[in-house]
């Protein structure tokens, strides 16, 4: 199997399986001299890792990352990057195949167990092998890596949907995102939520979610025209995430339904004497390219396919059949796809980040 990478200057690939003995990921790109510890990942690996809420799958990992490769100790006792490849792991506690055992000649509805046997003929069907968001957590390891990249830029995002449920954006409160399981920012819309999910939960059903990520003080001029745009590479990653099914950048399809006049970012001049914008409809990126406002995504995540209530089927000799998936999952898989989505624009960014200082020499 190809394709365990992304990313061009910055560039990460991940390996590992949902039920193996540990995951991992090699970051190569990084610079040299930028101070980096298991303490700079840790923290945000603590926010993507299972089980810590009832909404969330009850499959317990302490996800503690191992630094194996790519940092040393300078003569100052501060450990710091070498610029050669960044190898991160984080071991496998919980893994419960048996959950699963029932399952491995049937195909799951809504997953990729199908494809994945017409693509390669075998598939791993313990939790779901490298198609299973357990990958993810590497992501996010590697979107802190990336975040050292770009200190100045602050990445963050919320959980804006759950099922048809919306948040009122006029509570938007930031710092209401780290006082409930949800990661949402507003307070009113988490109580309404965790009704909600509760009986999602009870059910043995599950609903999808809108996430929406925010990027601040990116850097004038990230991206390229035509075939290299901030736009296009930052799309690609967020659809990358496991059950994302749509992808939006700025107002995105809410574009269609304005004038021309409702929807251009009109400008200014600035105290600075630098342009500035009185709108941000296109979310920060223009031509491809960004233009120093808030960079603004917004991804779609499908209701998770591993639900108690069985779905008619077939088993990989042709015989029809209904299939109830057992095991831990999430009543709402776009919980945890929160930091997800941070760490792929981050990544995204530290690569475009690279990838122009290297054209321009900035």
């Amino acid at each position: 199997m190809s394709h365990n990478s992304f990313g061009h200057l910055f560039r990460v690939t991940t390996w590992g399986e949902s039920h193996g003995p540990a995951i991992g990921c090699v970051v190569d790109g990084c610079p040299p001299l930028i101070p980096l510890s298991e303490v700079d990942i840790q923290g945000f690996m603590d926010k993507r890792k299972p089980g810590q809420s009832r909404f969330t799958t009850q499959r317990r990992e302490p996800d503690e990352v191992k630094i194996l490769s790519g940092v040393m100790v300078d003569e100052d006792g501060v450990q710091k990057t070498t610029g050669t490849p960044i190898s991160l792991m984080v071991q496998n506690t919980d893994q419960r195949s048996k959950d699963y055992s029932e399952i491995k000649d049937r195909y799951r509805p809504g997953h990729a167990d199908y494809t994945y046997i017409a693509k390669y003929g075998i598939r791993d069907y313990r939790g779901g092998g490298r198609s299973s968001a357990r990958e993810t957590a590497m992501r996010v390891a590697a979107g802190a890596v990336a975040r050292k990249i770009l200190p100045q830029v602050t990445i963050r995002a919320a959980l804006v949907q759950v099922g048809p449920h919306k948040i009122n954006r006029a509570n938007w409160n930031w710092a209401e995102v780290d006082n409930n399981p949800f990661f949402c920012p507003d307070a009113e819309a988490a109580e309404q939520w965790a009704t909600y999910l509760d009986e999602v939960r009870k059910s043995g059903s599950s609903v999808g979610a809108v996430i929406e990520v925010v990027a601040e003080n990116v850097p004038v001029g990230l991206g390229a025209p035509i075939y290299g745009k901030l736009d296009t590479d930052l799309s690609a990653a967020l659809m990358s995430i496991n059950a994302v099914k749509g992808v939006e950048i700025g107002n995105g399809f809410e574009a269609a339904t304005l004038s021309g006049e409702e929807n251009a970012d009109e400008m200014r001049m600035g105290d600075d004497g630098e342009p500035v914008f009185l709108t941000n409809n296109s979310g920060g990126i223009l031509g491809g390219i960004s233009n120093g406002d808030p960079i603004v995504a917004r991804f779609a995540v499908k209701p998770t396919s591993s639900i108690l209530t069985e779905r008619k089927s077939v088993t990989r000799t042709g015989e029809e059949v209904d299939v109830m998936t057992k095991g831990r999952h999430d009543p709402c898989v776009g919980i945890r796809a929160v930091p997800v989505g941070e760490a792929m624009v981050a990544c995204t960014l530290a690569d475009h980040f690279l990838r122009h200082r290297g054209q321009v020499g900035d």
